[in-house]
């Protein structure tokens, strides 16, 4: 560029076609294959960078979600956005028949790389200010030297406007209006969304659970106080609730709203979360992760209640026709791990003295019956201390561990059977299908008026662009919608 402009301030006539005219005599052919292949690595980057600026607008909430090619193993961050893509093979095109002339592609051209000069400068003395905390005379000092020069730049390439350069503003507004029409659209969204943002302990109540579970009477849940304190009856099967959030203590909207249309809840519930890593792939034995959201080991309930984090790279199949029976051998896989941490945990506190903690065999958790400790009774009179001697004080010891340890043996097996019984019933996968309406505004107000339409617009992007339910690749007879509505 700087050559170019020394040539044309001895040649001004050259002003027309600087480089191709600044070109030394037998060289034009050689020159056309090096601007070409300059054409060629400029039009990639901005394809590569198109593709990396809305994946990060779309991380940030201020575009809708879309499909992410990523393209290689090694560079993580190497994406491929299809529809992009062929947008803007389709731009080029009709920019390139609009203008027909490359004067006036130069002019818009010229507008937009200054005006992102000028957008930079004026970020970076924000960041300096903010981030970096630079003193305020520093970041105005560099902003009025730097800021200047691109402002008489600036200024200079605005008179092209009415020439072509209008492209490049119009194409400017439109992109920043989308962006900021969703956002706005979003936050709306997630504050209706904030009422059903419950933690578990706020819908069902489960401190009446534990007290007839101490007098052996198996309960049944029951709302809260404040959801009408209905009880809750046990469905047979085991139902997987798709979990958009993944909040760890919160309940999934899809469940509250089961909840409050049928007053009832699978025997086995699980909260599912899917979590997409920046990284190719994850190992199988990492990607799953289980706990328990509501009760305990030793609730002796019709219901359980689980959450299941699955992690996954952008490589993996993760949702396929087999996610119900991996969601079961990692529950009964944990059920198994929960009741041998449950022991060591008593060993560790030292209630089994001098004891080693019982292990939970295979044998254990399949058997069926577990012999209860004898009572003895007195009928009455003395006792002979001489004919009966009393036990030592760590045989007592050790009979109360094996006792604990039989109880809780007996808990986990009744899980398991609780479990097996649950998944040979049925596997339902429970997803929900939430609608929007705009709430209704009195009076004729142009505030009102704008925000309609503006939420109108977010609503139709939103039908449009959102992913389907038949595109989860499970068994659609075991599916289930359950769709809800939100005011905005």
């Amino acid at each position: 560029y700087i050559g170019q402009a020394a040539y044309i301030s001895d040649h001004p006539e050259a002003y027309s076609n600087p480089f191709f005219n600044a070109v030394p005599p037998g060289m034009f052919y050689p020159s056309l294959v090096v601007a070409v292949l300059a054409a060629v690595v400029a039009s990639q980057t901005m394809v590569t960078a198109t593709f990396q600026l809305l994946s990060q607008i779309i991380k940030l909430s201020y575009f809708p979600q879309v499909k992410l090619v990523h393209t290689s193993k090694i560079f993580h961050g190497q994406i491929y956005i299809p529809w992009v893509n062929w947008l803007l093979m389709v731009g080029t095109i009709v920019v390139t028949v609009a203008y027909n002339n490359t004067t006036k592609l130069g002019q818009a051209y010229g507008v937009c790389v200054i005006l992102v000069t000028f957008i930079t400068t004026s970020m970076v003395s924000l960041v300096a200010l903010i981030v970096w905390r630079v003193p305020l005379l520093v970041v105005l000092l560099g902003f009025l030297v730097f800021g200047a020069l691109d402002g008489v730049y600036l200024s200079s390439a605005l008179t092209k406007v009415p020439e072509g350069a209008w492209f490049t503003l119009v194409l400017a507004v439109l992109l920043s209006s989308i962006f900021v029409l969703w956002r706005f659209g979003k936050e709306n969204q997630w504050q209706a969304e904030a009422s059903d943002r419950l933690a578990p302990s706020e819908i069902i109540d489960w401190s009446q659970a534990d007290r007839l579970a101490v007098r052996d009477i198996v309960p049944s849940l029951r709302f809260t106080h404040t959801f009408g304190s209905a009880p809750i009856s046990a469905i047979k099967g085991m139902g997987i609730f798709f979990d958009k959030s993944g909040l760890p203590n919160t309940t999934p909207t899809v469940f509250v709203h089961f909840l409050q249309k049928f007053h009832a809840a699978p025997a086995v519930v699980v909260f599912f979360h899917i979590r997409p890593l920046s990284i190719p792939t994850v190992p199988m034995g990492e990607r799953f992760t289980v706990n328990r959201c509501l009760g305990k080991l030793t609730s002796n309930v019709r219901n359980q209640f689980f959450r299941v984090t699955l992690r996954h790279g952008y490589t993996d199949e993760v949702v396929d026709q087999d996610l119900g029976s991996q969601i079961y051998e990692h529950l009964r896989s944990f059920v198994i791990h929960e009741g041998a941490l449950t022991n060591v945990d008593s060993f560790l506190k030292g209630e089994t003295a001098d004891l080693a903690p019982p292990a939970l065999s295979e044998s254990t958790l399949n058997s069926t019956s577990i012999s209860p400790p004898q009572e003895s009774h007195q009928e009455g009179g003395t006792v002979d201390r001489i004919t009966e001697p009393a036990p030592s004080s760590q045989q007592s010891h050790s009979n109360l561990v094996h006792q604990k340890s039989g109880e809780q043996q007996e808990h986990v097996r009744r899980g398991l059977l609780s479990l097996v019984a649950a998944y040979e019933d049925q596997v339902v996968y429970v997803v929900g299908k939430e609608q929007m309406r705009i709430r209704e505004v009195l009076g004729c107000k142009p505030r009102g008026w704008c925000r309609r339409v503006a939420l109108a617009a977010f609503l139709w992007l939103r039908s449009n662009t959102g992913s389907k339910i038949a595109n989860l690749n499970v068994d659609v007879d075991k599916l289930v919608e359950i769709g809800f509505v939100k005011v905005i």
